[in-house]
């Protein structure tokens, strides 16, 4: 199966007047997986080659929100993943995600929560059928979308339950995955992911930060997706979670 035909089979879960298909009959609690082996020594690859500055988009306006959503559901997927203002005291709820990013092949957008044409914006791709989102551990995101802006996710993937290392339990994150999958090493800085994501102006280091966690993904899905005897596109087609 390639990535079109992949990609076809879930509009078709997702639209519930489309003809059944014998993708339908997947039950989703068997989710078959798919084994990657795991890179010990991540320090000796070479750095991930990500997004930069000038491949970053922060709309600001609505008719820039409506232009980033245009170019956004003109992709068959998208990376996908939210930031939100780190909590610190036992009991404290997150007013988050205070920032949705979105990643092509080409560049990334950050939506910042609470800006005019923003929700409008994110809605329209998290509910599209036609562009998958993909992205790791989004549990959490689908949470926070679905609390804070009323948003029900639909038509993606989570890698981060698709994916286990062979001979080992438990999920497998974006930096293991990367490593793995794409031979390169994702620097993650502490300092970054629990700096505040609620702050109206974005540091450099945020946004290159925010926009290569979503683009990563998406290029680890394309990865895998795209070998050449289509063995891990079958088995991520079968595997992907989708919701209505």
């Amino acid at each position: 199966m390639r990535l079109g035909a992949l990609c076809a089979s879930l509009a078709c879960i997702n639209d519930a007047t489309a003809p059944r298909c014998s993708c339908q009959r997947l039950p989703e609690p068997l989710m078959p997986l798919i084994r990657i082996p795991q890179v010990v020594e991540l320090d000796a690859l070479p750095r991930f080659d990500g997004l930069h500055l000038d491949q970053i988009i922060t709309p600001e306006t609505p008719a820039a929100f409506s232009q980033a959503k245009e170019e956004l559901l003109g992709w068959p997927q998208v990376g996908f993943d939210t930031e939100s203002k780190p909590t610190f005291k036992v009991g404290e709820v997150s007013t988050g995600p205070h920032l949705i990013q979105f990643a092509s092949p080409e560049k990334a957008y950050l939506f910042k929560v609470g800006s005019d044409g923003c929700s409008e914006a994110v809605s329209a791709v998290l509910q599209s059928d036609r562009v998958l989102k993909v992205g790791f551990g989004l549990s959490t995101d689908r949470s926070r979308l679905r609390s804070r802006l009323g948003i029900e996710m639909r038509h993606f993937v989570d890698l981060g339950t698709t994916l286990r290392y062979q001979g080992k339990k438990g999920q497998v994150g974006l930096r293991g995955a990367v490593a793995a999958v794409l031979g390169s090493r994702v620097s993650k800085s502490r300092s970054v992911s629990t700096s505040n994501w609620s702050n109206r102006s974005l540091t450099d280091a945020q946004r290159l930060y925010a926009a290569n966690d979503a683009y990563a993904a998406l290029m680890v899905f394309l990865a895998l997706s795209g070998d050449d005897e289509g063995v891990f596109e079958d088995r991520i087609a079968a595997g992907m979670q989708i919701k209505r």
